[in-house]
């Protein structure tokens, strides 16, 4: 493990460096948004019967595909990503503290891409206008649609402000380093600045991980939009109590994969090895196998319910489950991670941050898929068999397939931009690592040459 000492100049290197693979990452993520955004206008001109979507039984029975499968993907990782944060903080899990603001903007950008999603899916993004926010206060009370925007807007402007709080900490005492081009930024993001105030930020911050912890379950990911599901009894295959917290294992097992994934990829590209170590990426992984298990054991409970004196209806959707690729395969995917991390907790050795990011991808890979197969069965095995006689069968189209690339290609270039402007590993991180557990309360009236002395490392 390394023994260097973090300073402030690492955690700005992101912001001052530029390198060669930085405008090669740029392009290729700016390429795949552009390619969807361009076929997103070919849709927009044709209309949703391009994607096989857009009329009652089109594409074998299917009204929903890949927009619907991947908006819930997304939300999923943002909402996990804001709780893992949230969980840092209120229960004093400093250990992950460097990984904490990454999960954060992991969850500004997986919103940002969910909430594309439900332009791209209204056909006509007129109708957020007219049909949404023009009769908002009728449609609130009746429309999943509604309540999604709401949900996913609310969750935003949370996570924003959270976000917000702690980096005026970080660019008051760093202005001095960060560059003048975006100093109108950082005038909006410090504006009114006071050093007597960071103990009640400290506090305001706990009390809005203490409310994200609390409305996760019952209003996000494991609340309204699994509940839009879990209701509807027409449809065998989302019927059920179980959706909540399967929806929540889902997410959760998504963002740590996602964190994973981030925090690999900034420690490589900025040498933070000793700030993003090595023991943080085998938490995270010991984490990600918890909820793995607990994702594949609620998937056990549908099973066995869909498996013991079904109805018919319930016990042809169950049916499917065992034989569909769809399905099995990103279930076995999840089981073999999951004994991997089992096996690494048995053999140390075993662990390597290549292997832990394979496990990730299979994971983010694996959720996506089930998100999809669990969208589609809805319509394939529903109670009345109104779409029986519809020909053809459902494959995402080009189109959709595109949208995907995009909206990570989106995320990608978020990551990119944000991190030339802002740090993303907090400063009270690098404090902390430094054995300041005082947050710099105690020298808040020392000029900041002095935050770059390098106390000794703690064992």
């Amino acid at each position: 493990m390394s023994t260097k000492s973090p300073t402030e100049a690492d955690i700005l290197r992101p912001i001052q460096n530029v390198s060669k693979l930085y405008f090669i990452m740029f392009a290729v993520a700016g390429l795949a948004l552009g390619a969807f955004l361009v076929a997103w206008g070919y849709q927009l001109y044709q209309g949703l019967v391009v994607t096989g979507l857009s009329d009652w039984g089109s594409g074998g029975g299917v009204t929903w595909g890949l927009y619907i499968g991947a908006f819930i993907w997304w939300v999923g990782i943002a909402h996990g990503g804001i709780i893992l944060s949230a969980a840092v903080r209120l229960l004093g899990m400093d250990r992950y503290m460097p990984v904490a603001r990454l999960a954060e903007l992991l969850t500004l950008a997986g919103l940002s891409a969910a909430g594309f999603y439900i332009l791209v899916h209204m056909g006509r993004p007129d109708r957020m206008v007219t049909s949404v926010l023009g009769h908002y206060h009728i449609t609130v009370n009746n429309s999943p649609l509604v309540w999604d925007v709401t949900v996913i807007t609310a969750y935003f402007v949370l996570t924003a402000t959270y976000l917000a709080l702690t980096i005026r900490y970080d660019v008051t005492r760093l202005r001095d380093q960060l560059p003048d081009r975006f100093d109108p930024i950082y005038d909006g993001l410090t504006l009114g600045y006071s050093e007597k105030e960071d103990q009640i930020i400290d506090r305001m911050v706990w009390w809005v991980a203490l409310a994200i912890i609390i409305m996760a379950p019952l209003l996000l990911h494991g609340g309204v939009i699994p509940w839009l599901f879990a209701v509807l009894p027409n449809y065998p295959g989302w019927f059920g109590a179980v959706q909540g917290p399967q929806f929540l294992t889902i997410a959760l097992t998504s963002a740590i994969s996602g964190v994973i994934l981030l925090s690999a990829a900034f420690r490589r590209a900025y040498d933070w090895d000793h700030i993003i170590t090595d023991d943080i990426f085998r938490g995270l992984l010991l984490w990600l196998g918890f909820f793995c298990l607990l994702f594949l054991w609620l998937q056990l409970q549908q099973l066995t319910a869909g498996s013991f004196h079904p109805t018919v209806d319930h016990g042809a959707a169950t049916a499917s489950k065992f034989t569909h690729p769809l399905y099995v395969i990103p279930i076995l995917g999840v089981l073999g991670v999951l004994g991997f991390i089992f096996a690494t907790t048995v053999r140390p050795a075993l662990f390597t941050k290549l292997r832990a990011m394979i496990a990730s991808v299979i994971v983010l890979t694996a959720t996506l898929a089930e998100k999809l197969y669990f969208v589609l069965s809805g319509f394939w095995y529903p109670s009345f068999s109104i779409y029986e006689a519809t020909p053809g069968d459902y494959f995402p189209s080009a189109i959709e397939l595109s949208s995907l690339l995009g909206t990570i290609g989106l995320v990608v270039l978020f990551f990119l931009v944000v991190a030339k402007v802002i740090p993303v590993v907090e400063l009270h991180a690098i404090e902390h690592l430094r054995g300041d557990h005082g947050h710099g309360h105690e020298h808040e009236h020392e000029p900041v040459e002095e935050s770059t002395k390098q106390p000794e490392v703690e064992a």
